[in-house]
């Protein structure tokens, strides 16, 4: 497995792993993958990544979000993370994470945030091993197909990047 950078050619693979996410009930808010071009534009141009299998099939992908437009946010981002579903459970997470963090720290990046529904134990788990920490709870925070959700908040706080 390699990990490289998300680009526009990986998008269908990548929007069908999303749509596989969302099809599972416990990934996000959101009911339908956008196309490339709002996608592209909802996240920031840095630290997107793709894992792929020796034959090039993408195996996952992470990429992450501005939490705010204001300045003092520009070290802060909101993660996403996202695993096919014949590769969940082989350490494929753990390493695109890994990736992602040493990404968003080349880029600056003091404070990453992830949102989880409280449901997702996978995903809160694979945070945890990350060096995330919960921070809270947000309950019935939004609806989804019609049901108030739960989520749990998560934040890793980079070691090296922001500490002066």
């Amino acid at each position: 497995m390699t990990i490289e950078p998300l680009l526009e050619a990986h998008w269908p693979a990548v929007r069908a792993i999303y749509e596989a996410g969302m099809a599972t009930g416990n990934a996000t808010f959101e009911t339908q993958a956008p196309a490339w071009e709002a996608w592209d534009k909802a996240h920031l141009a840095h630290s997107r990544l793709v894992a792929l299998s020796d034959d090039g099939t993408v195996l996952g992908w992470a990429a992450l979000s501005p939490v705010s437009g204001r300045c003092v946010y520009g070290g802060v981002a909101e993660i996403s993370i996202y695993i096919a579903p014949e590769a969940r459970g082989q350490g494929v997470g753990r390493q695109l994470l890994q990736a992602l963090i040493a990404e968003s720290e080349a880029n600056g990046i003091w404070t990453l945030q992830a949102g989880t529904f409280e449901e997702n134990t996978a995903s809160i788990g694979l945070h945890t091993q990350a060096g995330f920490r919960i921070i809270g709870y947000r309950e019935r925070i939004g609806q989804h197909h019609g049901v108030w959700r739960n989520t749990v908040q998560m934040e890793r706080r980079s070691p090296t990047v922001g500490t002066a």
